[in-house]
């Protein structure tokens, strides 16, 4: 088994991404993240520019569309 990247928090609160998982994730400086609390732990995720969510919701029609009302 593999042994875990692993990175400290420094006094500014600040920690470095290991490079074996920025290059493995391609990630590039500059890049923005959502941090997503999960349980005791936090789900970093980057959040994707704008453009690469251009046609995402191609074809979804507006009519089947489900409000909070419509549950149960």
């Amino acid at each position: 088994m593999k042994m875990p990247e692993i990175a400290t928090l420094s006094s500014k609160f600040q920690i470095s991404i290991p490079k074996a998982i920025r290059t493995a994730q391609d990630w590039k400086a500059g890049l923005t993240f959502a941090f997503i609390p999960k349980g005791t732990g936090v789900l970093l995720v980057p959040v994707p520019q704008r453009d690469a969510l251009k046609g995402i919701a191609k074809g979804a029609k507006a009519s089947d569309y489900r409000d909070r009302a419509d549950r149960l």
